[in-house]
């Protein structure tokens, strides 16, 4: 907001009703204006207004904010009566809130202060009537202020409830110079002003005394009483008040809103590389030497946070506790940040001392899809499929290793010199892998690959052109019914969240049981038992495999078993699982194509010791796999589902495999996007017919490469719990 530089903005806040506010703030315009022989505006911002301020200043129909608002001219010093209350004894203009009781303040904040802007450029000053409470209008004139004036008396509970506004206050980033105290009702029978002052931590500026028959005799009048009996010791207290504040203090105040060192924000695009390892800026420097102090100040150990975490009370309590310790360092570090900057810096160390620092706001951009951090100073991100350096970086290794420690520890899981690696998951699901020196030569490096906050449905998956719409049927029916399925792909191609979509066609009536090695699944059915893994502790013992929870998950008599990922002997118990009566399994495996995901579960196997024959292990393929479905990340970023592929059985040595859908790429449109056309292979997969016969309604455009947009999706609702007939070797039943 541009204020002009030459006024000064002050606001007043009680601490709770009944303190005297309004009268103070109207006796101390009015000081104002006789003490410095200025022109004065008064503002009544309070939102519980009903009028107060018009019978202390003695306008019975004044203008309020909302017909200042309304004023579609230019103002100028020649129409300012057009539009404020000039009062007729003092340089003091005054706009109201409302008119009386009968009218609802309900101003527009955005309007109000760019007619502040205007108005500043014929005031010295401008006194702000805020209220008790603090709103949207409120915020943003504390924003503009000079100095706030919180008014108390001297009684305990209204001190208690002037520190809760001062500790909102400091959360909000108010620098707490900004922020002074007024005594009203000052009395001998009340708190002494050094008693109020430890408990506010703060010099009182000044002490208003209490006298009532001054102050009900001015309301009877209808003017303040610094015109009316202007001999008072009341009234002389605000003179008072106005020296003190115009005898450089408002001056030394206004420096604090201009910046002696840039600490501006780098823009969110920008693409410039961070900070060199053997430089530290200014920014950086203030925030590690915040930090410092912070830890030191409150103690602050890692424990306590991840306890704080588990109790949202707790949480809350300890957000603004660090909230108003850090505001207060950096007012002490820092004495030219400005607002902007100060709230921004607030909410960095804010974020590396309770969060994950920097990468705080890289985790709440949805175009980003993962990070990763190589060393303190790079961190990497995928955006909309591309990777490209991100702006943002960590203070140091020291930052990051403590970030790394803040994921795994509420896991149950720990990293250090012994076991310097890691695989974990955010609150949110998303994965985590992390190493540490001295794997890592250059540092910790960390990557997360962020979970989707919305699901990514059917219509996505059609939307996006990763699938067709005859694809998604078919998989639906094929899931429906119990088909083991394995989703075959690279690293990042989108096997688990196509996991995630299929898993939405899964009956409700069944009981599933889930196993990761990192919790990422979010299946919504009511009857699922999530399993995860557990590694070894300090005396390297106690570790639960996959293998373990496959093996265990068979007696929890799961009716259908999904697997977050197979990568060691676990697929041999996948498979006995799925040849043995847990039709509808599904799990995925790393591979390039179908005929190499079959080759890669025939080494999965062998990795479990049993010392089976090739042979054998193709015949339990053979006999427990129905469908692959090849899911691809491609040279543009896109993930495009590329086959699903039948598995007919065994024919000598081979598993035999039949594509029923395929992508076909055609080229690259004039965005080098890659083109192409899902296609449908004209086969029709053998266990079609068996689902036939027992009733199941299959669209006649299943299999058909003509796209009809009004064909409807498939219903084959599932009446009873149907078994796959047992395959034989050598082909399907």
């Amino acid at each position: 907001m541009a204020i002009n530089s030459n006024c000064y903005i002050i606001s007043i806040l009680g601490g709770k009703g009944g303190v005297g506010k309004s009268v103070f703030a109207s006796n101390l315009a009015f000081a104002t204006a006789l003490e410095l022989r200025t022109p004065t505006l008064l503002f009544d911002f309070d939102q519980k207004s009903c009028g107060d301020q018009n019978f202390i200043n003695g306008f019975q129909k004044p203008k309020t904010l909302e017909d200042l608002c309304n004023f579609t001219g230019s103002i100028s010093s020649r129409n300012l009566s057009a539009v404020l209350n000039i009062h007729p004894q003092a340089p003091v203009h005054y706009v109201a809130a409302v008119r009386g009781p009968g009218q609802i303040f309900l101003p527009n904040a955005g309007l109000a202060m760019r007619q502040i802007e205007t108005l500043s450029n014929f005031y010295k000053y401008i006194i702000l009537d805020l209220g008790n409470d603090i709103d949207e209008l409120q915020a943003q004139a504390l924003d503009i202020s000079t100095l706030i004036l919180t008014v108390t008396t001297p009684e305990i509970l209204t001190v208690n409830q002037t520190l809760r506004i001062h500790n909102e206050l400091a959360a909000a980033t108010i620098p707490q110079q900004m922020v002074q105290v007024v005594v009203n009702k000052f009395n001998k029978s009340g708190l002494a002003v050094q008693s109020i002052e430890q408990t506010l931590r703060k010099k009182v500026l000044g002490v208003i005394p209490q006298d009532d028959v001054t102050a009900m005799g001015a309301l009877k009048r209808g003017a303040p009483f610094v015109l009316t009996t202007k001999q008072a010791p009341v009234s002389a207290a605000h003179h008072a008040v106005v020296r003190t504040l115009s005898g450089g203090m408002l001056q030394k105040l206004k420096m604090i809103q201009k910046p002696t060192t840039s600490f501006k924000k780098k823009d969110e695009d920008s693409e410039a590389a961070p900070t060199k390892r053997n430089q530290v800026d200014p920014r950086t420097h203030l925030k590690l030497t915040i930090h410092r102090r912070l830890i030191k100040d409150l103690n602050l150990k890692n424990d306590d946070i991840t306890k704080a975490k588990q109790d949202p009370d707790l949480e809350r309590k300890l957000q603004n506790d660090v909230k108003v310790a850090i505001a207060k360092i950096l007012d002490q570090e820092s004495k030219g940040v400005s607002a902007t900057d100060r709230r921004q810096i607030i909410k960095e160390v804010m974020d590396e001392a309770l969060g994950l620092g920097p990468l705080e706001e890289l985790l709440v951009l949805d175009s980003v899809s993962e990070i990763m951090v190589n060393g303190f100073d790079k961190i990497f991100i995928e955006k909309n499929g591309k990777i490209q350096l991100s702006r943002v970086h960590f203070t140091s290794n020291v930052q990051l290793r403590n970030v790394i420690e803040r994921i795994v520890t509420p896991l149950g899981r720990r990293i250090d010199e012994k076991t310097p690696y890691v695989d974990a998951r955010l609150e949110d699901g998303s994965r985590v892998n992390a190493v540490i020196e001295p794997l890592s030569i250059d540092g910790p490096a960390l990557t997360i690959r962020k979970f989707r906050k919305e699901s990514f449905g059917v219509e996505q998956y059609i939307e996006y052109n990763s699938c067709s719409k005859q694809m998604m049927d078919f998989l639906k029916l094929c899931v429906a019914h119990g088909k083991n399925i394995i989703i075959s792909g690279g690293t990042g191609s989108g096997k688990t969240t196509l996991l995630n979509c299929m898993s939405t066609f899964i009956p409700s009536d069944e009981r599933i049981i889930t196993v990761e090695d990192a919790a990422e699944l979010q299946l919504k059915q009511e009857h699922v038992v999530r399993l995860e893994t557990r590694p070894a502790n300090m005396e390297g013992t106690g570790a639960i495999t996959i293998r373990d929870l496959v093996k265990n998950s068979l007696r929890m008599r799961p009716d259908r078993i999904v697997v977050g990922e197979c990568r060691d002997g676990a697929a041999l118990d996948m498979l006995s699982a799925m040849n043995t009566g847990h039709d509808g399994s599904m799990t995925t495996v790393h591979s390039n194509n179908p005929r190499e995901a079959i080759s890669r579960l025939e080494t999965l196997c062998m990795m479990a010791g049993m010392d089976l024959p090739a042979k054998a292990i193709r015949e339990q393929i053979a006999g427990a796999v129905d469908l692959i479905v090849q899911i691809s990340r491609l040279s543009d970023g896109s993930r495009k589902v590329m086959n699903i592929t039948e598995v007919q059985g065994i024919q000598g040595e081979a598993v035999t495999l039949q594509d029923v859908f395929a992508f076909k790429e055609t080229g690259f449109d004039k965005n080098r996007k890659i083109v192409g056309q899902f296609l449908s292979k004209g086969l029709i997969p053998k266990f079609v017919q068996d689902l036939k016969e027992r009733g199941i309604i299959i669209p006649k455009d299943l299999f058909s490469n003509e796209q009809d947009d009004s064909s409807q999706s498939m219903k084959a609702p599932r009446t009873d719990r149907m078994r796959r007939p047992q395959k034989k070797v050598g082909g399907k039943s």
